[in-house]
């Protein structure tokens, strides 16, 4: 007499006689490098943005300190730049550094005119 062969089981379901062997999926690795750059880079580029326009609710007289943390908030801009090309494994020196000056540059536009919130 032959032992009866064991049901077959759908691939999908878990068979525990046979464990999966670890996924070592290129493409699941891209998209959670997008994902953690997404969200780093949004994250420290809405300090950025927070901190040019906390500079527009400073006293108007106080020109220096509005041009002085608008600067400082288009350096956390491009810290925010500089964060996403490590982790997509960029070099960190490239002209993309420049997009992160941006909201620095509109507030210091902004605080010498003297617009205020």
């Amino acid at each position: 007499m032959s032992d009866p062969t064991p049901p077959r089981r759908p691939r999908h379901l878990m068979d525990p006689a046979n464990p999966v062997r670890p996924v070592n999926d290129h493409n699941l690795t891209q998209v959670q490098r997008w994902v953690v750059s997404v969200l780093a880079v949004t994250t420290i580029l809405h300090l950025s943005v927070g901190l040019v326009i906390g500079a527009l609710f400073l006293d108007v007289d106080a020109v220096v300190s509005r041009v002085g943390v608008s600067i400082i908030g288009g350096l956390f801009g491009v810290v925010a730049v500089g964060v996403g090309l490590l982790i997509h494994q960029k070099p960190i020196l490239s002209w993309w550094l420049l997009l992160g000056l941006v909201p620095g540059a509109v507030g210091v536009v902004l605080a010498l005119q003297g617009v205020q919130f």
